[in-house]
């Protein structure tokens, strides 16, 4: 499976933020999205997942099932954990998977997986930013998607919980998954890089 992107641009409020953006990802691979903040790099992730139109080019998921759009073959972990402080961590993996389809893993063992298996009937809200961050990653195991989009995925995480992640990301590679993060940091793990110019 391979997602081609040609000719990618990115209009916002009047303002060019990129263009002309080429590039191939294929599966098994992870592509680093690096450049100084406003260059476009959270709006990439952003189109790839379909939560923003692109203002020119073209996306195209090659080798998969032509009848599922590419959105549906995406996870989009953003800057914020979408969390809902009232649910419980099992109650939120529980939504997510319900939402999403296609189940991977059981919500239990997936917040055993990232080291939440003692928070499972506690409110999101009661949990430390870690915590959050590492319930907001396992949503990206209870569901099977093909593409993983993660805009700063290791913010709030220490260094246990980066090795944790840097493991959920190797595993998906190598089942045929393939990556796009959006940077600042090095990574763990072995990734293209495509570094955005310009922004505001």
């Amino acid at each position: 499976m391979r997602l081609v992107v040609k000719g990618l641009s990115s209009i916002r409020s009047g303002r060019p933020v990129f263009s002309d953006l080429d590039f191939v990802l294929k599966s098994g691979e992870a592509l680093a999205v690096t450049g100084p903040n406003g260059v476009g790099k959270s709006s990439l992730l952003r189109i790839i997942a379909g939560l923003l139109p692109p203002s020119e080019g073209q996306l195209t998921l090659e080798g998969g099932d032509a009848e599922t759009p590419l959105n549906e073959e995406a996870h989009y972990l953003g800057h914020r954990d979408a969390l809902k402080p009232s649910l419980t961590a099992f109650e939120t993996l529980s939504f997510w998977q319900s939402m999403l389809g296609r189940t991977l893993l059981d919500p239990d063992k997936a917040l055993i997986q990232v080291g939440l298996g003692h928070a499972a009937h506690l409110p999101s809200g009661y949990l430390s930013a870690g915590q959050r961050r590492r319930l907001a990653l396992a949503r990206l195991i209870v569901s099977r998607r093909t593409i993983w989009l993660l805009d700063e995925p290791t913010s709030a995480l220490d260094a246990a919980s980066e090795t944790m992640f840097n493991g959920l990301v190797t595993e998906h590679m190598n089942n045929g998954g393939m990556v796009l993060v959006a940077t600042h940091t090095p990574l763990g793990f072995p990734a293209q890089t495509l570094a955005m110019q310009g922004g505001a």
